[in-house]
């Protein structure tokens, strides 16, 4: 029915989620932060830096599953400043075609898992 989908090519989840579930075709991506997963840790500093660590990881996740940013659907951007807006959809339009590109939200938050300035999740389906 249900099943997990991790790789050690994103960062370990740092609570009791899994990186994805794939449920017969849709795949559900945890939110994922700005951690390199060779060394474990953050990307600071860069907004667009941040934002791209990011979308590697959820790449990295798609990819085990056997999907690519062809299949994503819908995106969930989360971000602690809303003037960082322009940026960060700078380096997230790299990985979709705009004609193409999933649907999606961005919400400014207070705060984030380990402080960082951005998560990004998103829904797959083959």
């Amino acid at each position: 029915m249900k099943k997990i989908i991790n790789t050690p090519k994103a960062p370990a989840p740092i609570g009791p989620y899994n990186q994805a579930v794939l449920i017969k075709d849709t795949l559900y991506i945890s939110g994922q932060i700005p951690i390199d997963p060779g060394t474990g840790n953050l990307v600071e500093g860069d907004i667009k830096k941040e934002t791209k660590q990011s979308m590697e990881n959820l790449k990295a996740i798609l990819e085990e599953a056997g999907m690519s940013f062809d299949h994503v659907i819908k995106s969930s951007i989360f971000i602690k400043d809303m003037h960082q807006f322009a940026e960060i959809n700078e380096v997230y339009g790299t990985y979709f075609d705009a004609d193409t590109a999933p649907a999606r939200e961005t919400v400014e938050v207070a705060n984030l898992p380990k402080f960082v300035n951005v998560e990004i999740s998103m829904i797959a389906v083959k």
